[in-house]
């Protein structure tokens, strides 16, 4: 992600702006005949792949709120607290020093916060953290998602057409009604997933709040648990082995006889039952949002010019989006999280201290991927939006390095 970010920079200002704008207003038509949509490339990466990275991120969330440090309330307490206190302080920042201007429609922006990046960096400090300060900083990032998503939803929001969102309300319900019913076909929700999709497109509501709530309709519940299936695999893996596997010709390691063959299969089908179909789509969507989604949308994305006067502006917009992400996400982080833990609200997690809350305050103010993101739903100027990224890009870079000096010089409990 951030190489491509880099790459970005270097094909803009070397390259030129011109052969970069080029590439990703390329026309692709996909569908067919009059079920088509024919759009630039940078419109299928914002509102298509982003809405599969929202679709994950939608996923990770309903995990969380279900089995993880969002199940109960004692556990979420803390790092829902912290969360609010980062969107709530860098929000107020931005629009005290950009009150009655143009760029206050940007408040969004200095909110969010980078899950992959902020994690990649805490995880250069190894063992040099606990574990609970791992997943506090997740649990944050995963609220601060949900409010981000709210923010597109009830903001960042054109004249609604409410025809298309009762269609896709409609939808939705039918996918709700699905994982009632224990349809755990994933083609299913996929495919009625898309349709959802299309009809916010043309909503008026941002398309990748659809993966968002389809992915709340995606069941969790598993068909057996683990102890039927250690039982169910046990069975089944005696078939591999004596008076069995002395039927097979020795050194092969084809499957020679039918009972064998009959194991392999319902080992397979213990697996998927074992499995649900959100974990099941998590763990295969994980790998390209990572390494494909997130990358191609930063180099689409990442872009501007570089030259004196962008570097010496210090308007309010820079200022604000600056100062919301390096001061305002720790101060808010530490400041909400200090008084849950004074107010009873909540218990500091075990095996970490104040300095490192402030450190993982720092981390927040990581803006990068949903900054950039809100900066292009927040402002249509490009001297605006190239003005954000580079507020963005030296924020989150200071925010990072802050952060992680703080943590690495801090003593562990």
């Amino acid at each position: 992600m951030f190489i491509a970010a880099i790459a970005a920079l270097l094909w803009v200002n070397l390259i030129g702006l011109e052969s970069y704008e080029n590439i990703w207003k390329t026309k692709l038509t996909i569908g067919i005949t009059s079920f088509s949509i024919d759009e630039t490339l940078h419109f299928w990466i914002n509102e298509g792949l982003m809405a599969i990275f929202f679709f994950v991120v939608g996923l990770e969330i309903k995990r969380s709120m279900i089995l993880g440090d969002l199940s109960s309330l004692k556990k979420s307490a803390f790092p829902i607290m912290a969360a609010i206190g980062g969107m709530l302080i860098p929000a107020s920042i931005f629009i005290v020093l950009n009150y009655n201007q143009e760029t206050i429609n940007g408040w969004g922006i200095p909110v969010a916060t980078d899950i992959a990046f902020s994690l990649g960096v805490l995880s250069l400090l190894g063992r040099k953290v606990p574990l609970t300060l791992k997943i506090f900083l997740t649990a944050l990032a995963i609220v601060d998602d949900i409010g981000a998503v709210l923010i597109i939803a009830l903001f960042y929001t054109s004249e609604i057409i409410w025809l298309k969102i009762a269609i896709a309300g409609i939808l939705l319900i039918l996918l709700i009604v699905a994982n009632t019913s224990g349809i755990r076909n994933i083609t299913i929700y996929c495919v009625v997933g898309i349709c959802v999709w299309i009809c916010f497109l043309h909503s008026g509501i941002h398309a990748t709040i659809a993966g968002v709530l389809v992915s709340m309709t995606i069941p969790l519940k598993v068909q057996i648990n683990t102890s039927e299936f250690v039982e169910r695999c046990k069975n089944l893996l005696k078939y591999f082995e004596p008076p069995y596997h002395s039927r097979t010709s020795k050194g092969s390691s084809a499957l020679s006889t039918t009972e064998q063959r009959s194991a392999l299969n319902g080992l397979e089908i213990a697996v998927k039952e074992v499995e649900s179909p959100l974990q099941r789509l998590e763990h295969s969507l994980h790998y390209w949002v990572a390494f494909f989604i997130i990358p191609i949308f930063a180099l689409s994305n990442s872009g501007f010019i570089i030259d004196q006067d962008a570097i010496s502006n210090t308007g309010s917009l820079t200022t604000g989006i600056i100062f919301g992400l390096v001061a305002g996400k720790p101060i808010g982080i530490f400041i909400f999280s200090y008084l849950s833990v004074k107010l009873g609200i909540s218990n500091l997690p075990s095996g970490v201290n104040w300095k490192q809350i402030v450190g993982i305050g720092f981390l927040g103010g990581i803006g990068f991927t949903m900054s950039i993101f809100l900066s292009g739903l927040a402002f249509e100027s490009y001297d605006l939006i190239s003005t954000s990224k580079m507020a963005i890009f030296g924020a989150s870079l200071l925010a990072g390095i802050v952060g992680f000096l703080i943590l690495k010089l801090t003593k562990t409990n």
